[in-house]
């Protein structure tokens, strides 16, 4: 999900490689003109790098060149089409980045990220273009602009605001330096989780696999064959497996010991995170304040749906003091049941809620995630979720192995559609390796847009995941959170696929960041709807349909751990917005600032060792530093929609239409509470929320969203 604000810096020109030998040199001629990840090697990234930074430099050299009075087109529309060349690099570097790099390629990353940090605040700090810019701001009123126009117009004046334009003498120069440093430091946060994650093996004997469902045995037996151990069982910190075995061994001391080992991750040695977010963390704060702001979230929050730390709070808060109760008597409840089953007295610990939850989970409700891995083939979910799209938006998916890929274990599909117009490309990624890094998520290797000659880009997607792999003759079974995380994913994929506006930057999922998670979490409330089961959900080897028990145990189950569930992202949303609004340096080790921030809502008492904010990418290495309350906001707003949903028809075509051409295809064009409220007549409220989540107390949303 990741937009890529090209930045640049003035460089001494180079030589640069002849088209035939640098692939980026010019457009790309496969398939809709996707990328040739083939003909792609490590030593062309930095040349086309450079050569598009220089080009870039260039056009922007172009804009404050005229003599001109400046404009929307000759500057504003102008400076939108900087860079093509460059983010016809970037759009395939930072995704495989990602999803497929090596180590030559992470340090190759270290440079690239100095260099475009260098760019980007030559760019906000270059005074012409400034001068230009503002001025068309300032003569707004002259211009009769569309909607989509005038947040564009507003989006270039506040990105350029907001990042430093106006900072004169010393202060730019400090700008500088602070960007140019975060910069490398992000991205050597990221490339830490990366890098620490393979490096843990855990290998366990046959004592030692007791509870363990079969899927989980045999890849732990096939992982330790392929290194030559055979009759042992190999287990990694790889979420699925980590997860698995959470929930699943009978072994509470190698629980422990897992649990230990996947939170104590970056707190030490080679990969060790703490500093550097320290220092992410005091650079922040200096730019918010460099920039006139109290802090940095103060600073950041300024173009979300929330606005201010202040409306964040207010959420976290409120949710905060809703969901406790519920969260009291859940962990009660759980303890009571681990002590009767243990015959004795059980203290829960952070590794035992996922092995005690499950079992109760399975008792009350008669509901075994396990059961339900033969119904969720991979190629089954992968039709259904598909067909998901085609029941509510028309499209149709067509595997196109003449696209190329860059793994084997992608596939790239065209998407098209009611009318079989080409829609854009899908890429899928479903499992983990040594390449990948942990995780989730949506990303493009290129944006749509409509061309100078009016010719409309269309999207080139892409949903990148790490489920359970197939082992032997077993294919890829799925546990129901797998699904949803596969649900999730999808949506942001249709946000970007089907989005229809003019402007890249506008296009997709560049929304206010408290807006950009509602269609994904609004996919996931499918998986608990039968009618849309009953599509695909079949066992992969006779092909019956999922049975109605094990359908009615996963609705009736929704709702199980539901407190424990958003007390736990609310731990991370105050985590978050605990490092983004500091006024001094952090003084304190890692350990006590974690433990002030989230006091709140703990649910555990801290354990030594064990962080959250080492391997926090999403705040450190991501674009959610003082934002990850959205996927909290997002999910009030979700529930609500989903809510307009139920009343009509799950399926239903009117609700599917103006969803779609409220909220999927106007991307960033205007603002989402005015998308919102045309698709659902109102703002939203948050009693679906608490409905959907059998929490009677009845709460308001944030006035200040």
């Amino acid at each position: 999900m990741k937009k890529f604000l090209i930045p640049l810096t003035v460089l001494i020109s180079t030589s640069y490689m002849t088209n035939a030998q640098n692939p980026f040199f010019d457009e790309f001629q496969g398939v809709h003109a996707t990328a040739p990840f083939s003909a792609i090697d490590n030593s062309h990234w930095m040349p086309a790098i450079d050569r598009g930074i220089e080009l870039a430099q260039q056009e922007v050299n172009a804009i404050t060149k005229q003599r001109s009075t400046p404009d929307f087109d000759n500057t504003i529309v102008a400076l939108e089409r900087v860079g093509r060349d460059l983010n016809r690099v970037l759009n395939v570097f930072f995704p495989l980045l990602s999803a497929n790099a090596d180590d030559e390629m992470m340090n190759l990353s270290i440079e690239a990220s100095r260099k475009l940090s260098e760019y980007s605040t030559n760019l906000i700090l270059n005074e012409r273009l400034w001068d230009r810019v503002k001025y068309v701001y300032d003569h707004r009123d002259q211009y009769t602009l569309t909607p989509e126009q005038k947040t564009l117009l507003q989006n270039t004046y506040d990105s350029f605001a907001l990042s430093g334009a106006a900072l004169e003498g010393e202060d730019r120069e400090t700008f500088k330096k602070i960007s140019a440093e975060l910069s490398e430091l992000t991205t050597r946060f990221g490339q830490n989780v990366q890098k620490e994650l393979p490096t843990y093996e855990i290998w366990l004997t046959e004592a030692d696999i007791t509870g363990l469902p079969e899927s989980s045995v045999a890849a732990a037996s096939e992982a330790a064959a392929a290194k030559g151990r055979k009759g042992e069982f190999l287990f990694t910190l790889d979420q699925p497996v980590y997860m698995a075995f959470m929930k699943y061994s009978d072994r509470r001391d190698l629980r422990e010991r897992m649990y230990r080992l996947y939170t104590g991750r970056n707190t030490k040695g080679e990969f060790d995170n703490t500093e550097v977010l320290r220092r992410i963390a005091e650079l922040r704060m200096q730019m918010g304040r460099l920039l006139g702001a109290e802090n940095y979230a103060a600073h950041s929050l300024q173009r979300t749906m929330a606005r201010n730390p202040e409306g964040v709070y207010n959420l976290l808060d409120r949710l905060r003091d809703a969901y406790k109760p519920a969260l009291q008597k859940e962990m009660n409840e759980l303890a009571a049941y681990a002590s009767g089953i243990e015959g004795k007295k059980i203290d829960i610990k952070p590794w035992d809620y996922s092995y005690y939850a499950n079992k109760l989970k399975t008792e009350k409700y008669a509901f075994d995630e396990e059961a339900l891995r033969p119904y969720f083939e991979l190629g089954n979910v992968v039709d259904g979720v598909f067909g998901l799209a085609t029941k509510l938006y028309g499209l149709t998916f067509k595997l196109n192995d003449s696209i190329e890929v860059y793994h084997p274990d992608v596939k790239a599909y065209d998407v098209n559609g009611p009318d079989g117009s080409y829609v854009g490309v899908l890429y899928t990624d479903f499992f983990p390796r040594a390449s990948k890094r942990p995780g989730a998520w949506m990303t493009g290797f290129r944006d749509q847009y409509v061309t100078e000659d009016g010719v409309d880009e269309r999207p080139h997607v892409s949903i990148v995941m790490n489920f359970t792999k197939p082992t032997g003759d077993t294919p890829s079974l799925l546990t129901p959170y797998e699904v949803e995380t596969f649900l999730h994913e999808f949506g942001h994929a249709l946000h970007g696929l089907l989005t229809d506006v003019n402007y890249a930057s506008l296009s997709g999922t560049s929304v206010y960041r408290d807006f950009v998670e509602l269609p994904s979490q609004f996919n996931e409330n499918y998986l608990t709807e039968r009618e849309f089961l009953d599509g695909f959900a079949r066992h992969y080897q006779t092909g019956e349909a999922i049975p109605q028990e094990l359908v009615d145990g996963l609705v009736r189950s929704a709702q199980f751990g539901a407190a424990y569930a958003c007390m736990r992202q609310l731990m991370f949303g105050y985590l978050d917005m605990a490092w983004h609004t500091i006024k001094e340096p952090v003084s304190t080790d890692v350990a006590a600032f974690e433990r002030d921030a989230t006091a709140g809502v703990q649910i555990f008492e801290p354990v030594d060792g064990s962080l959250t904010s080492p391997q926090f990418s999403h705040i450190f290495a991501g674009g959610y530093a003082a934002g990850y309350y959205s996927y909290k906001w997002a999910e009030v707003l979700d529930a609500d929609a989903f809510s307009i949903f139920k009343k009509h028809g799950i399926f239903d075509k009117a609700t599917a239409d103006a969803f779609k051409n409220n909220i999927l295809t106007r991307g960033g064009t205007e603002n989402p509470a005015e998308l919102y409220r045309r698709f659902a007549g109102r703002d939203a409220e948050i009693d679906a929320l608490l409905e959907r989540d059998g929490i009677k107390q009845q709460i308001a949303l944030p006035e200040n969203r």
